[in-house]
């Protein structure tokens, strides 16, 4: 799919119920499919992108079919274009480019991506890895760096949207991190 504007996430508590509302949800409206799988705590996630109209029908069908194993789920329009690299782990650094290290962290790997899109949006930062759920006991991390004043306003951004959904668990800004917290991504 060329034009993915739109991206939107459900988490579901359930598998079975997770399979056959990711098979509405690609029935229901052209979207493509971004994320599809098993999370920690054996739940169930799926990620689609699209034009908004298309995203939100699919996201309605999620939501009807998933009724009460929905755990956590949106639609971000206008998606920030860093979000796609920082969520498939593509985003290479280098050690010029380090400098503050920003933290945020969700109890849902939904709500991760939405502070990635407000953390983007608000200030000149790299997002360098956007994790969802994986190995993390169904949670959301992200990570990024950039100057300590865009870092701040960042990780502010985006713990602030999570924090209204009452998801989140932590946000940090390391001023001057040491080289070793970067080694895997440089």
């Amino acid at each position: 799919m060329s034009t993915r504007t739109a991206v939107g996430a459900i988490e579901l508590s359930s598998i079975g119920i997770g399979y056959r509302v990711q098979d509405e949800m690609l029935k229901s409206a052209s979207v493509e499919l971004l994320i599809a799988r098993t999370i920690c705590s054996g739940k169930y996630l799926i990620l689609v992108g699209g034009n908004i109209s298309a995203v939100e029908s699919a996201m309605q069908t999620a939501k009807t079919v998933g009724v009460d194993a929905v755990i956590d789920h949106l639609t971000v329009a206008n998606v920030h274009e860093a979000v796609f690299p920082a969520m498939t782990q593509s985003v290479v650094l280098s050690p010029e480019n380090v400098g503050a290290l920003g933290i945020i962290e969700t109890f849902s790997g939904v709500s991760a991506l939405v502070a990635a899109d407000y953390a983007a949006k608000a200030a000149r930062v790299t997002l360098f890895r956007l994790h969802v759920a994986m190995a993390l006991g169904g949670k959301g991390l992200l990570l990024m760096t950039g100057s300590v004043s865009d870092v701040t306003t960042a990780v502010q951004a985006g713990a602030n949207v999570v924090r209204e959904r009452g998801l989140l668990v932590s946000e940090t800004v390391i001023p001057r991190p040491a080289p070793e917290l970067f080694q895997d991504y440089i």
